[in-house]
């Protein structure tokens, strides 16, 4: 929990201080109450002096209404600090998601993150505030209380030697039996935000399948979970009210009877006894708040550990202090194993091969044979488990990684477009693109048409994950993205499949002509896309099977000659 209190800084940290000084003077005005009420019952009561009562009861107005403004800005400061701090945490949080590399990130459901990144963080935030205001009050509060209880009678205090150690032992014993369930608890907020996404998300699948009651009843299962699951946790932390509201009657029954037995005595008048009662009414009352303050503190501690947990992995990928610079853009694969984690099997095996600058290289293989996963090592998505792989004859790990994905150019397979205009898409590819780029790009992409036929032309908004444009038109926007950086390795992965071969044709031709000085990675399930490139890599397995140029491969690789043959009929391929 500590660990985020790094998160508290600027401005926070005046409120973290001016609150705690608030809270102070509302407690000392609180405690003078009870001590004021007991004079004007002992001394202008039972005197019959009016005017002392007056001016006593004026001292207790005065001394109301600075406990009520120390109070009123003890919540202000505490609300400031809490809020700036779970500002301050969410946006350490999301940097740090940012900077881990996809090995780390696949550790954890996005579902997950979500949570931790808003309610996660909403119960630390929620616990700041409670300890700035309940944390701080509590103690005060109850030592204050007990000292002017022993002001007036050491023999009645004796009361608290019995009551504050049982009220000790049941939140203790309480609070131990509720923190399982609120860790299991956050674990069943993840299910439901996971439940939620993939329902959101994949709405179109639903409907299509007509799976909607099929969804909603599981949707109803993971809600029921967490239902159940927080009835637990409170059924356990609501026992303590009752258990404390007994212990704190029972205390009053015990001085109003031995309290009653002094006064009768004449050691003891009847206005300390009422201030007797107020003090252990405080303390009580505090010794609540501070058990609240305990519930949510063993909620918000769970939270603090799972967003902890984040901010402590470290990413496997970083710069190395003594990072070379990158000259040539030759690509070089040596001896290079990979698998997405140390438990699962190796994706990719042995796997060397060299492209120089400016060669156009295919990579096709049958579905799972690590053709996404070979890419996704040159701009470091992943690292290799072993071998190595080699820009300019340099290892990609010895480069820094901003200069080595600035050189890069990827369209990834699953086409992700943000919400915003169509400008504002492009220009993730280079921020201050002029339209002249964007027509240039958006040409060779073969999307200029259809942009520049709507009003909006790339002031045309894009629905979140480009759910208001075409498979087809996603694609050709997310290429022409990338085209506009002008990227010295272009690796275009399946980046194509929705366009019609017409479209296609065109758009390698384009891609050809405008990167032609480039090193240029063409993964494909049509042999039609690859067929013209300098080299294609027949990969199977995770092996790389044979490399060469179609006429090659159609003669000496029968993997290939069989796609080939499916694809363009056994005449072209016999003609080859």
């Amino acid at each position: 929990m500590t660990k985020l209190f790094k998160y508290i800084k600027g401005s926070a940290i005046i409120y973290v201080i001016l609150a705690p000084l608030m809270m102070f003077i509302e407690v000392v005005m609180d405690l003078n109450q009870p001590k004021l009420m007991s004079d004007i019952i002992d001394i202008g009561v039972a005197n019959g002096d009016i005017s002392y009562v007056l001016n006593v009861g004026f001292k207790m107005i005065l001394v109301a209404m600075l406990g009520i403004l120390g109070g009123m800005l003890c919540g202000l400061f505490s609300t400031l600090a809490s809020m700036k701090m779970g500002k301050n945490m969410r946006q350490g949080l999301f940097d740090k998601i940012q900077s881990l590399s996809f090995s780390e990130i696949d550790k954890f459901k996005t579902s997950s993150l979500i949570t931790r990144l808003t309610n996660d963080v909403t119960q630390v935030q929620n616990m700041v505030m409670m300890a700035l205001r309940g944390m701080v009050r509590s103690p005060l509060i109850c030592l204050g209380g007990i000292i002017m209880s022993l002001t007036i009678s050491i023999k009645l205090s004796i009361i608290f030697l019995v009551v504050i150690p049982l009220i000790v032992v049941s939140v203790i014993l309480i609070t131990s039996k509720s923190i399982p369930f609120f860790i299991e608890m956050q674990k069943k907020i993840d299910n439901v935000n996971l439940v939620m996404r993939e329902n959101l998300l994949g709405v179109r699948v639903i409907k299509a399948f007509v799976i909607e009651d099929k969804m909603r009843r599981r949707f109803s299962s993971a809600n029921d979970e967490l239902m159940d699951i927080s009835i637990k946790a409170q059924s356990v932390t609501i026992l303590l009210w009752p258990l404390v509201t007994l212990i704190m009657n029972l205390s009053v029954v015990a001085i109003l009877w031995f309290g009653g037995n002094h006064v009768n005595n004449g050691s003891l008048e009847i206005g300390k006894i009422m201030a007797f009662i107020n003090y252990l009414v405080q303390i009580m009352s505090s010794l609540n708040m501070l058990i609240m303050s305990i519930i949510n503190f063993s909620r918000a501690k769970v939270s603090a550990d799972r967003i902890n947990e984040v901010l402590d992995v470290e990413s496997s990928i970083k710069d190395r202090e003594d990072a070379e610079k990158i000259g040539k853009f030759d690509v070089e694969f040596k001896d290079v194993y990979f698998k997405y984690n140390k438990d699962s099997e190796y994706v990719l095996k042995g796997i060397s091969f060299k492209v120089s600058e400016g060669e156009k290289i295919g990579i096709i293989g049958p579905t799972g044979s690590g053709k996404s996963s070979l890419i996704s090592l040159i701009p470091r998505l992943y690292d290799t488990t072993s071998g190595s792989v080699m820009i300019g004859n340099k290892d990609v790990r010895n480069l820094k990684i901003n200069d080595l994905r600035k050189i890069i150019g990827v369209v990834l397979q699953d086409t992700t477009l943000f919400s915003g205009s169509i400008a504002d898409n492009l220009r993730f590819g280079m921020e201050d693109a002029t339209e002249e780029m964007m027509d240039s790009a958006t040409k060779d992409a073969q999307a200029f048409e259809f942009i520049t036929s709507s009003n909006e032309g790339y002031n045309r908004e894009v629905g979140q994950r480009g759910k208001n444009l075409s498979g087809g038109q996603k694609q050709r926007v997310s290429i022409a993205r990338t085209l506009i950086k002008n990227p010295k390795i272009l690796i275009l992965d399946d980046s194509s499949s929705a366009l019609d071969m017409a479209t296609e044709a065109k758009l390698q031709n384009s891609i050809k002509n405008r990167m032609k000085d480039a090193t240029v990675f063409l993964i494909a399930q049509m042999i039609s896309a690859v067929m013209d490139s300098d080299k294609i890599i027949v990969l199977d397995n995770g092996e790389i099977v044979a490399i060469g140029t179609h006429k090659e491969l159609i003669k000496n690789c029968e993997i290939y000659r069989s796609i080939a043959i499916s694809q363009l009929g056994e005449e072209v391929v016999l003609n080859v």
